[in-house]
Protein backbone atom coordinates (compact mmCIF):
# COMPACT_ATOMS: atom_id res chain seq x y z
CA UNK A 1 0.00 0.00 0.00
CA UNK A 2 1.32 3.46 -0.88
CA UNK A 3 2.19 5.59 2.19
CA UNK A 4 -0.08 8.49 1.27
CA UNK A 5 -2.97 6.14 0.71
CA UNK A 6 -2.29 4.44 4.04
CA UNK A 7 -2.06 7.86 5.72
CA UNK A 8 -5.45 8.81 4.32
CA UNK A 9 -7.17 5.46 4.86
CA UNK A 10 -5.80 4.24 8.19
CA UNK A 11 -4.01 6.92 10.17
CA UNK A 12 -3.32 4.65 13.14
CA UNK A 13 -1.67 1.99 10.99
CA UNK A 14 0.31 4.71 9.23
CA UNK A 15 1.66 5.96 12.58
CA UNK A 16 2.67 2.45 13.60
CA UNK A 17 4.36 1.88 10.25
CA UNK A 18 6.32 5.14 10.51
CA UNK A 19 7.43 4.31 14.07
CA UNK A 20 8.56 0.84 12.98
CA UNK A 21 10.56 2.31 10.09
CA UNK A 22 12.31 4.73 12.47
CA UNK A 23 13.09 1.93 14.95
CA UNK A 24 14.60 -0.17 12.17
CA UNK A 25 16.65 2.79 10.91
CA UNK A 26 14.90 2.73 7.53
CA UNK A 27 14.69 6.51 7.40
CA UNK A 28 14.67 6.71 3.62
CA UNK A 29 11.29 4.97 3.57
CA UNK A 30 9.59 7.48 5.86
CA UNK A 31 6.59 9.48 4.65
CA UNK A 32 8.29 12.78 5.46
CA UNK A 33 5.66 15.10 3.97
CA UNK A 34 2.91 13.70 6.15
CA UNK A 35 5.19 13.41 9.19
CA UNK A 36 6.03 17.11 8.86
CA UNK A 37 2.35 17.96 8.49
CA UNK A 38 1.53 16.03 11.67
CA UNK A 39 4.33 17.66 13.65
CA UNK A 40 3.17 21.13 12.60
CA UNK A 41 -0.40 20.16 13.46
CA UNK A 42 0.63 19.10 16.97
CA UNK A 43 2.15 22.53 17.55
CA UNK A 44 -0.96 24.29 16.29
CA UNK A 45 -3.04 22.09 18.58
CA UNK A 46 -1.11 23.23 21.68
CA UNK A 47 -1.52 26.86 20.65
CA UNK A 48 -5.24 26.32 20.01
CA UNK A 49 -5.60 24.72 23.43
CA UNK A 50 -4.04 27.80 25.05
CA UNK A 51 -6.53 30.00 23.20
CA UNK A 52 -9.46 27.83 24.27
CA UNK A 53 -8.42 27.89 27.93
CA UNK A 54 -7.95 31.67 27.82
CA UNK A 55 -11.35 32.06 26.14
CA UNK A 56 -13.14 30.13 28.89
CA UNK A 57 -11.19 31.88 31.65
CA UNK A 58 -11.90 35.34 30.27
CA UNK A 59 -15.57 34.59 29.66
CA UNK A 60 -16.05 33.50 33.27
CA UNK A 61 -14.11 36.50 34.57
CA UNK A 62 -16.39 38.77 32.54
CA UNK A 63 -19.48 37.02 33.85
CA UNK A 64 -18.05 37.20 37.38
CA UNK A 65 -17.52 40.96 37.09
CA UNK A 66 -20.66 41.92 35.21
CA UNK A 67 -23.14 39.62 36.94
CA UNK A 68 -22.09 39.70 40.59
CA UNK A 69 -25.54 38.53 41.71
CA UNK A 70 -25.10 35.32 39.72
CA UNK A 71 -21.62 34.37 40.90
CA UNK A 72 -21.52 30.67 41.62
CA UNK A 73 -19.20 27.91 42.70
CA UNK A 74 -19.44 26.64 39.12
CA UNK A 75 -17.99 29.88 37.75
CA UNK A 76 -15.34 29.94 40.49
CA UNK A 77 -14.41 26.35 39.73
CA UNK A 78 -14.15 27.05 36.01
CA UNK A 79 -11.90 30.06 36.61
CA UNK A 80 -9.64 28.04 38.92
CA UNK A 81 -9.58 25.09 36.52
CA UNK A 82 -8.60 27.19 33.51
CA UNK A 83 -5.81 28.86 35.48
CA UNK A 84 -4.40 25.43 36.35
CA UNK A 85 -4.76 24.22 32.74
CA UNK A 86 -3.00 27.32 31.39
CA UNK A 87 -0.13 27.06 33.88
CA UNK A 88 0.34 23.39 33.00
CA UNK A 89 0.23 24.09 29.27
CA UNK A 90 2.82 26.88 29.55
CA UNK A 91 5.02 24.72 31.80
CA UNK A 92 4.92 21.86 29.27
CA UNK A 93 5.32 24.25 26.30
CA UNK A 94 7.40 27.25 27.45
CA UNK A 95 7.71 28.52 23.88
CA UNK A 96 4.00 29.44 24.07
CA UNK A 97 4.72 32.09 26.73
CA UNK A 98 5.78 34.78 24.20
CA UNK A 99 2.52 34.16 22.31
CA UNK A 100 0.32 34.75 25.37
CA UNK A 101 -0.34 38.46 24.74
CA UNK A 102 -1.61 38.02 21.18
CA UNK A 103 -3.50 34.84 22.08
CA UNK A 104 -5.11 36.65 25.02
CA UNK A 105 -6.40 39.38 22.72
CA UNK A 106 -7.82 36.84 20.25
CA UNK A 107 -9.39 34.83 23.06
CA UNK A 108 -10.99 37.95 24.54
CA UNK A 109 -12.97 38.59 21.37
CA UNK A 110 -14.50 35.11 21.66
CA UNK A 111 -14.93 35.39 25.44
CA UNK A 112 -16.87 38.61 25.03
CA UNK A 113 -19.25 36.95 22.57
CA UNK A 114 -19.72 34.00 24.90
CA UNK A 115 -20.32 36.29 27.87
CA UNK A 116 -23.01 38.37 26.22
CA UNK A 117 -24.70 35.26 24.84
CA UNK A 118 -24.75 33.54 28.24
CA UNK A 119 -25.63 36.59 30.34
CA UNK A 120 -28.15 38.26 28.06
CA UNK A 121 -26.30 41.55 28.59
CA UNK A 122 -25.60 43.80 25.63
CA UNK A 123 -22.26 43.27 23.94
CA UNK A 124 -21.60 46.99 24.50
CA UNK A 125 -21.51 46.43 28.28
CA UNK A 126 -18.18 44.64 27.97
CA UNK A 127 -14.94 46.51 27.20
CA UNK A 128 -13.90 46.49 23.55
CA UNK A 129 -10.41 45.23 24.47
CA UNK A 130 -9.38 42.90 27.25
CA UNK A 131 -9.24 44.98 30.45
CA UNK A 132 -6.74 42.67 32.12
CA UNK A 133 -3.25 41.46 31.36
CA UNK A 134 -2.01 37.90 31.59
CA UNK A 135 -0.48 38.26 35.04
CA UNK A 136 -3.76 39.62 36.41
CA UNK A 137 -5.97 36.88 35.06
CA UNK A 138 -3.56 34.22 36.28
CA UNK A 139 -3.34 35.68 39.79
CA UNK A 140 -5.28 33.41 42.14
CA UNK A 141 -6.26 36.45 44.22
CA UNK A 142 -7.76 38.26 41.20
CA UNK A 143 -11.56 38.22 41.17
CA UNK A 144 -12.83 41.29 39.30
Amino acid sequence: MHDETLYEKDFYQWTQQQAALIRKGRLGELDLNNILEEIESMGRSEHRQLGNCLDVLLMHLLKWQYQPDHQSSSWRGSIEEQRVRIRKLIKENPSLKPKVHDTLQEAYALAKIGAYKETGLSQDVFPKHCPWDYDQIMDEAFWP
